[in-house]
Formats: structure tokens, C-alpha cells, sequence
């Protein structure tokens, strides 16, 4: 059985097409809170195809990137020459290299995200920025009514309430067990107009599981039609924290 790199690996171009400027408000939100312009060396922690890298070098900081997804790492070179495979348990860096360290939907996915944590901070200078965001509440995101239309239908039970990071406070739990002080967060809500929804939903599957699902994707999907497409609501919960200068 293929590990999570492998896959993610995999589904790196298609992630890119369907996915790769959904969170671009996000990465605004976090660029503006972590104060990140020229000269500032910035870490993205779980870059995946690089996208937060590109917009951090718009405003001129020095821009570095990790992903343990090498297809992701290949896409994310585009975007900026300093890439390298590794997960954010183990991080290849001395104390001190980053001014700003920042993370965006990624962090959950670690076996232990608060020891994560610290070890993003360990790199981060003494009073330097770590930034998180996800995924907020069901609540706020329309996607979450089709994902659990297809949990219901296919997968023969109920979808999981919300996990404790993507809720209120969530975020800022994980920073504050890591030895972290919590200095901002908050919500950040938009519109998504997605190109080819069915196949953004159902991203990895094979052309028999999309055929499967794509009525009842699109079912679930009506109350979202605009024109020719779709307009669903996206929200983000962030989170910025000061490594100690103790």
C-alpha cells in the first residue's frame, strides 16, 4: 500500500490545477499578520505545490520551503529555489535560521502536531512569528455538505464532528501547548468559483469511482450553482504566535 508521500506525490499536478489558489486569501491574511516583507526569511512549513512561497516573494522576503511530498517539492521549485523534502518533525536547519515560520493546512496531518510545533519554533529566531491556518467549522464551508453527503452514501456511516483545530481556538491551543504566545487570529471567509468542481472533490479517485459519484456530488452541489458553475463559501481559521525570547 502506497504511503501518504506516494500519493500525495501522485496527485501533485492535479492538486495544483484544482487546489493550488484555494487558500489564497489565507496566505494574504498570514503574510499580513507575520508582517513579512523585503528582506524577511520565511519558512513554509507543508508548502505542498508552492503557492504561499509565490506570494511571500512578491513582497521580497527570502523564501524557503518544506513538503515530505516530493512531486509537491518539484512543483513547489517553480515558485523557489530553496525546496527540500522533509517533514516537519525533523527540520534541517539550525536554531534561529527564520524570521517567520508558517504552515497551512498542513500540521494535522503529522503524527503529533504540537511536537511539531516546537520544532518549527526551534528554528524560528528568539521573537519571531509562527503562523497556522485551516480549514475552519463545517459551518463555514460549503464543501463540507458534499463531503458528507459522499461519507453518508459511500462510506455507510456519519462524518466525524469538526476536530478541535479547525473549531474556534483550535489553532491557538496547539500554539500555546507548544510554548508559543498567541499575539492574533481569527476568521477568514471568501468565495471559491471552482473550474471543474467534481473533479476538485473527488481528487485521487479512479474514473469509475468519479462516475459513481458525480450525480451525487452535483446533487448536493445545486444550492451552490452560479451561471455555468459554482460559488461555495470558504473559510479559514488563523492563528499567529511569538516564539519566547527567553
Amino acid at each position: 500500500m502506497e504511503d501518504s508521500t506516494q500519493v500525495w506525490s501522485s496527485l501533485a499536478d492535479a492538486w495544483q490545477r484544482h487546489w493550488g489558489d484555494v487558500a489564497t486569501p489565507a496566505h494574504e491574511r498570514l503574510l499580513r499578520a507575520t508582517g513579512v516583507t523585503r528582506g524577511v526569511r520565511v519558512l513554509d512549513v507543508g508548502c505542498g505545490t508552492g503557492e504561499l512561497l509565490a506570494l511571500a516573494a512578491t513582497t521580497g522576503a527570502t523564501v524557503t520551503g518544506i513538503d515530505p511530498a516530493p512531486g509537491m517539492v518539484e512543483h513547489a521549485r517553480r515558485h523557489a529555489h530553496e525546496v527540500s523534502v522533509a517533514g516537519a518533525d525533523e527540520l534541517p536547519w539550525p536554531d534561529d535560521s527564520f524570521d517567520v515560520a508558517l504552515s497551512v493546512n498542513a500540521l494535522q496531518l503529522t503524527d503529533d502536531p504540537v511536537e511539531a510545533l516546537r520544532e518549527v519554533a526551534r528554528v524560528v529566531r528568539p521573537g519571531g512569528l509562527v503562523g497556522l491556518a485551516t480549514w475552519a467549522e463545517a459551518a463555514h464551508n460549503d464543501l463540507d455538505a458534499i463531503e458528507r453527503a459522499l461519507a453518508r452514501t459511500f462510506d455507510d456511516g456519519e462524518p466525524h464532528d469538526d476536530p478541535d483545530h479547525r473549531r474556534e481556538g483550535g489553532l491557538a491551543s496547539w500554539l500555546t501547548q507548544a510554548g508559543l504566545q498567541v499575539v492574533d487570529e481569527g476568521l477568514e471567509s471568501w468565495h471559491w468559483n471552482p473550474d471543474d468542481l467534481v473533479s476538485a472533490v473527488l481528487l485521487g479517485e479512479d474514473a469509475t469511482t468519479i462516475d459513481e459519484r458525480r450525480a451525487l456530488v452535483l446533487e448536493v452541489a445545486a444550492p451552490f450553482r452560479a451561471g455555468h458553475g459554482h460559488r461555495l463559501a470558504i473559510a479559514f481559521r488563523w492563528a499567529v504566535a511569538r516564539v519566547s525570547v527567553d
